[in-house]
């Protein structure tokens, strides 16, 4: 398992329930975790599977440096890599399978980037093309604010090179709904449907965030949304990628916004989301590392439909003073242990490192991922807070609506 994160854990728990795990670079908190690199560890002989977890890494093109050694890697080319790698590819991609999306226009120049702003008709939304952590997203009702971001960004003031080129998008309205898609080059599973929260306050105002809480599933999404997704939306962008001569093997993670006219794709992914994947994952009832093996292998029918617990799961994130713009770092984090003794609770380690003594310190932005599991929405969520309630160091800070 490649990655270091919260949604790394998750995988690391989910994985090591049927495989043995060894995590690269992991962290504190992740059982398993070693400073060894992935290719060392391939080289050794003793590794059937890699599952690459962080976008970048697949950008670079990590996955087909492995697939090259001969072993099974679950994780997409840097070819299939670009469906994340540039907002702009997703878009066309979108459009060439025919799939409902917002109207949008991509753009290097300041010029034309204004006039198709002013071209909208009242709600906004500026990307950077290339990666940004997922916070290089504003969403805004307001035109000078639209405008003041395509310059930063086509500036390079604000997300460097990732920025020099915007796609800007007419902005939906709708709750928004994340499926993660298991491909195998030719088909795919789709898991159930979980929603994240993205702006870092409660009522979703402030700015955007990688994303600060999530829960699973959803009462709002109707019978037959997955089977539809599937049969408009992923079938048909994996025909679109063997048509360009890319065998996508690897998540494909879908955001939707549920509009008046129906789901329009808001953004594809190459990587399970963080943190809206945790609550689909940790209610995975069957075995993920057989199913992320036989999607590496290049054939799913291998291996029966995912099952998952009849309960319900509500993610509550645990953020730095100064997230998401400036996390502060290094406070040691006080009450772990009365936290993960809240019944249903599950405490995932995302930004956090070992100090001296041992003690977990915060090592970034989303600190700790706090999952209450229970038989209904309600109950799950309680769980969360109460665990989250329980946590502390300064500066600490959390919505208090997630699920809500």
């Amino acid at each position: 398992m490649v990655g270091s994160g919260g949604r790394e854990h998750a995988l690391a728990k989910v994985l090591g329930r049927t495989a043995d795990v060894v995590v690269t670079p992991g962290n504190a908190a992740i059982a398993g975790s070693t400073a060894t690199s992935v290719e060392d560890l391939v080289a050794l002989g003793s590794v059937d599977l890699v599952v690459i977890g962080p976008e970048q890494p697949l950008v670079d093109g990590l996955a087909d440096r492995l697939r090259a050694t001969g072993v099974a890697v679950f994780g997409p080319g840097a070819d299939g890599a670009q469906v994340e790698g540039s907002k702009a590819y997703m878009k066309d991609l979108a459009r060439a399978a025919g799939l409902p999306t917002a109207r949008y226009g991509a753009f290097t120049e300041l010029e034309p980037a204004l006039a198709f702003l002013q071209s909208l008709p009242g709600s906004y939304v500026v990307k950077t093309d290339g990666l940004a952590a997922g916070k290089g997203v504003l969403v805004t009702d307001f035109l000078a604010d639209a405008e003041a971001d395509v310059r930063d960004k086509l500036a390079g003031s604000s997300f460097g090179d990732a920025g020099r080129r915007v796609v800007i998008e007419e902005g939906l309205t709708g709750p928004e709904v994340s499926v993660f898609a298991i491909c195998d080059g030719t088909r795919a599973v789709c898991l159930p449907a979980a929603q994240d929260f993205k702006r870092v306050g409660d009522g979703d105002v402030g700015p955007n965030t990688g994303g600060i809480g999530a829960w699973s599933p959803l009462p709002f999404v109707a019978d037959g949304f997955i089977d539809d997704v599937a049969r408009r939306f992923v079938e048909p962008t994996l025909a679109e990628l063997r048509q360009r001569g890319i065998d996508y093997r690897g998540v494909l993670y879908a955001g939707f916004m549920i509009t008046a006219e129906g789901p329009k794709l808001i953004e594809y992914n190459i990587r399970f989301g963080d943190p809206d994947s945790q609550v689909v994952l940790l209610r995975m009832t069957s075995d993920l590392a057989a199913m992320l093996f036989a999607a590496a292998a290049g054939d799913l029918t291998t291996v029966p439909p995912p099952t998952f617990a009849d309960d319900a799961a509500v993610l509550v994130v645990a953020a730095s003073e100064g997230y998401p713009a400036a996390p502060r770092t290094g406070d040691v984090i006080q009450g772990l242990a009365a936290a993960e003794a809240v019944e249903g609770v599950t405490v995932l380690g995302a930004g956090v490192k070992a100090n001296a003594d041992g003690a977990w310190v915060t090592a970034g932005g989303r600190v700790l991922n706090v999952v209450g599991r229970g038989p209904d929405v309600a109950t799950a969520r309680a769980r969360a807070y109460e665990a989250i309630g329980l946590l502390s160091w300064p500066g600490m800070h959390h919505r208090s609506d997630i699920a809500g």
